[in-house]
């Protein structure tokens, strides 16, 4: 006879009931399946009630990614530059809302005795590249009846190519001779080239006309791989040697752009400073009268930018919500009075406050929640449209944004589906069987 103790033991149905109970609490499937039917047979009343929330969620969604592909523009392209560079100017740099302090404009430029003087000292300093803008000059580049008017001209040090991580696609850079002999040669960026050369295939050592005399083309800048909105400012760049520059407008404005010695970034900065405060005699109990900037501060002044805009969408996106959440409270009051005679039933045959409770607080954050989704949907969407038809628009869905707005949804149907559950819970069961 086979001992008892070894047969195989199986659940009873009670047994099994109570195992799983904590699953069924934990999701009221039943519940959702009730609320999904509800859903379905008021498709059109469904969708209007939530469009609010729809047009909410979208509209964070769709910001966020835009502003974090754009991050990630900037991300690159500062990579490109170089996250080991600084960038010194009288004025403040970097992305910012609003207008500059007019009191920035009473500074003194930087001088070439600033640029000297850290190159000398600041020993944690490989290399400084000075770079004179020319806003006062015609920047109309002729060559055989073409003729460009946008390019941005710049006289610039040799070093520039280093700092900077220039590449050619053709020709050189400027040299120490162009710059010591104050040379009329010129590189120029690819939209420069485009405009000036479109069918030309050599276009080193070509003279263009600039300022009435000619101007040798020593080379042609090969695009950056990363770019904001599909273009570079160097792709309409003219660079010519700083001398050069400096002797067309005395009186230009001058950045230095310098690149730390690696794994020396903090000393570089502290230097440079420390440099320029006493080429332009600051005194210890003022600020400095320039700015300098690095990788990581222009991310962050952008940042602070992503901030502000982020600010506004969700101010914008919460009066959707908010109307979204009034929707969804007035229908469900419909509903509660639409279903009078089924509440009845369902408590006259032993359902609880709570289970009316649960049952129309999930009707409402079922509602809320196909409302968040649709609206993500519609977001990711409008960004990869914005994507095909203009590529230079940088988009990247973030899953925080995904999951916030899909949480925010759900909260909107808990909380504006309080009172109808608590006023359902609330009604008389003997009055609710009367109800006609």
């Amino acid at each position: 006879m086979q001992n008892v103790e070894h047969l195989p033991v199986s659940l009873s149905q009670p047994e099994r009931k109570s195992r799983f109970s904590w699953l069924t609490n934990l999701l009221p499937l039943e519940t959702i399946k009730m609320a999904m039917q509800t859903i379905q047979a008021h498709k059109f009343r469904s969708f209007l009630t939530v469009l609010g929330i729809v047009i909410g969620v979208m509209t964070v969604v769709a910001i966020a990614s835009i502003l974090t592909g754009m991050r990630n523009s900037i991300v690159s392209i500062v990579e490109e530059y170089g996250t080991n560079n600084i960038y010194a100017f009288h004025l403040s740099t970097g992305p910012r809302l609003g207008n500059r302090d007019r009191s920035e404009f009473q500074r003194k430029p930087l001088s070439l005795e600033d640029a000297e003087a850290i190159r000398q000292q600041a020993d944690a300093i490989e290399s400084v590249s000075k770079s004179a803008f020319l806003w006062r000059v015609d920047h109309t580049i002729k060559f055989r009846g073409l003729a460009y008017k946008e390019g941005d001209i710049q006289g610039v040090s040799p070093e520039h190519a280093q700092v900077a991580n220039i590449s050619l696609a053709e020709g050189r850079f400027i040299n120490e001779t162009d710059d010591e002999h104050k040379r009329d040669v010129m590189v120029i960026g690819v939209n420069v080239a485009h405009a000036l050369f479109p069918n030309q295939a050599n276009i080193a050592g070509s003279q263009v006309e600039w300022l009435g005399k000619p101007f040798e083309v020593i080379g042609v800048l090969e695009k950056r791989k990363a770019s904001f909105f599909g273009e570079s400012e160097e792709d309409s760049a003219v660079y010519i040697p700083f001398e050069t520059g400096r002797k067309l407008q005395p009186q230009s404005w001058m950045m230095l752009m310098m690149r730390a010695k690696t794994g020396q970034m903090r000393e570089a900065l502290d230097q440079v400073e420390a440099s320029l405060r006493r080429t332009r005699n600051v005194q210890y109990n003022q600020p400095n009268n320039f700015d300098i900037s690095t990788a990581d501060k222009m991310i962050e002044q952008f940042d602070g930018i992503t901030k502000g805009v982020g600010l506004i969408a969700i101010a914008i996106s919460a009066v959707g919500l908010l109307v979204g959440g009034i929707g969804v409270m007035n229908i469900m009051l419909v509903s509660v009075t639409e279903r009078t005679r089924e509440i009845g039933v369902r408590k006259a045959i032993g359902a609880k406050r709570r289970d009316i409770v649960n049952q129309f607080l999930f009707e409402a954050m079922t509602l809320t929640f196909l409302g968040g989704i649709l609206g993500v949907l519609l977001a990711i969407g409008v960004s990869y449209i914005l994507m095909f038809f203009i590529p230079s628009i940088p988009a990247a869905i973030p899953l925080w944004a995904v999951v916030t707005g899909v949480t925010v949804s759900i909260a909107i149907g808990l909380i504006f589906g309080v009172w109808p559950a608590r006023k359902a819970s609330r009604l008389d069961p003997i009055e609710c069987l009367r109800y006609e």
